[in-house]
């Protein structure tokens, strides 16, 4: 049975810049960072969250890189949310919009992917 999902992976070209900009501009904080050939295995944790992401490209996979992932991170306000990224330097594709299920926003990464931040 499953109980949780472990990671998402997010594909990117320079993992030393993608490392920077999730913790430095996201606030994610590093659980694992070692040798995984021919890269390395960067795992991020989000504060507070279970679910983690890995900065990693398998072989074969570079054209996912800049693409919209699918990933939808939640926050408990997303208005706060995108004036505090969009003041540390994260481009946002789409300002927070609000719909009857409720608020979204989309951003992308220093490797152009794009993800959703929404609320429930």
């Amino acid at each position: 049975m499953i109980k949780s999902m472990k990671f998402a992976s997010i594909p990117v070209r320079d993992q030393d810049a993608a490392l920077d900009f999730y913790t430095k501009k996201l606030g994610f904080v590093v659980l694992t960072d070692q040798p995984f050939s021919p890269q390395r295995w960067i795992e991020l944790g989000i504060p507070g969250a279970q679910t983690a992401v890995v900065l990693f490209t398998p072989p074969g996979h570079e054209t996912r890189i800049g693409t919209f992932t699918g990933i939808s991170f939640l926050s408990a306000d997303v208005q706060k949310t995108y004036e505090e990224y969009t003041s540390r330097g994260v481009e946002f594709v789409k300002p927070p919009t609000t719909e009857p299920w409720g608020t979204s926003a989309i951003f992308r990464d220093v490797d152009g992917n794009q993800f959703v931040l929404s609320s429930r």
